[in-house]
């Protein structure tokens, strides 16, 4: 159905995100019983922290983690936002005005990651033709954000491990280690707790990881902030594509609250975004509304099905966008398309292909 004028209100818009990105670690912060007016600078309305106390007191910590200087681990399902969280730590202490690095851990090669990560000498391989600094001696000063650090390759894990002990590497060709100064924080989708035990990551850098760790809480347990988080969009997208803003009904907000949210905040802000491309008004995805309240069990105890579910419903939550689901899942795009083969998915790859 097409948005009609009257399902928008009038509004005066927001300041655009120059550099286009989703989610930024500046915060737009309501206190409660205290309700401060909201700041329209571009700096500072580009995410909102709302009002759930598990949120707060993550915020409380990164403050501390910033100033103390130590190593962060964040964890959460897919879409809620970690990244995010590592950004505003980086905003929030002295290491500000350097540089904020991020780092897909699924998508390093054991062949080239040692290179990447810890850098070269001049001929130090076969194509070196000269020397390169790497991720770490490339942030001196400022802060590296391992993402997926759980899909980290084995072989790296003890190299990393050094580096978070003795806060030195050693260049690829090198033979003397070289000091480097950066903090560290890493992001998880996993439990590497589990990890641990199933024998798939280092015990001894999980601990070192884990210096302070924060749990972000999925989307489904904050459900009084989802008003908050479809005001945000629907204002962010309404300036990107000149459009009055979206505010939904009684009805329609007591559905996107019922509604689980197995993508989190990220599969919200992009049934908005869809929504403002179409011009349609925004809706829960249709599959999921008769079974959208929040689940108390799993639909199954077996893993091998609950990885296909999931696959799936990215898929179709995406409409057969391989990337876009990748990213809704959590994964690199190679893992995905690995997923797919292991669930013997060459239907949805036909189709994928004919889509793009």
């Amino acid at each position: 159905m097409a948005i009609r004028p009257l399902s928008f209100r009038a509004t005066e818009s927001a300041g655009r995100d120059p550099r286009g990105g989703s989610l930024d670690p500046a915060i737009a912060i309501e206190d409660r019983g205290n309700s401060l007016p909201r700041p329209r600078q571009p700096e500072a309305t580009n995410w909102v922290l709302g009002s759930n106390a598990a949120m707060r007191r993550i915020a409380k910590s990164i403050e501390r983690a910033a100033e103390v200087e130590c190593t962060v681990l964040v964890s959460g399902e897919t879409g809620t936002g970690k990244e995010l969280w590592a950004r505003l730590l980086h905003r929030s202490g002295p290491r500000k005005s350097k540089s904020f690095i991020p780092v897909n851990c699924a998508a390093l090669t054991p062949s080239l990651a040692e290179s990447q990560l810890f850098g070269h000498e001049k001929g130090a391989f076969t194509g070196a033709a000269g020397r390169s600094l790497g991720i770490f001696r490339a942030a001196q000063g400022g802060v590296v954000f391992l993402d997926e650090i759980g899909e980290m390759p084995p072989e790296l894990q003890p190299k990393l491990l050094r580096v978070l002990q003795q806060r030195e590497v050693i260049p690829v060709g090198a033979t003397e280690p070289v000091p480097i100064d950066v903090q560290i924080v890493a992001a998880t989708n996993r439990d590497l707790e589990q990890e641990v035990e199933k024998g798939n990551f280092r015990e001894d850098l999980y601990y070192r990881l884990n210096m302070i760790e924060l749990r972000v809480p999925p989307l489904r347990e904050r459900v009084e902030d989802i008003p908050r988080f479809i005001e945000f969009f629907s204002q962010k997208f309404a300036d990107r594509y000149r459009l009055p803003v979206w505010g939904p009904s009684a009805d329609a907000l007591a559905q996107f609250c019922s509604f689980g949210w197995p993508g989190n905040v990220r599969q919200l802000e992009h049934v908005i975004e869809q929504a403002y491309v179409l011009q349609t008004e925004p809706t829960v995805p249709v599959r999921s509304q008769a079974t959208a309240a929040v689940p108390g069990r799993l639909p199954c105890l077996d893993l091998a099905k609950l990885r296909e579910q999931a696959i799936k419903e990215a898929l179709e939550i995406t409409r057969g966008h391989k990337a876009r689901a990748a990213k809704l899942l959590g994964v690199h795009a190679n893992t995905m398309t690995r997923l797919l083969k292991d669930i013997g998915s060459a239907d949805i790859d036909a189709d994928d292909d004919q889509a793009e």
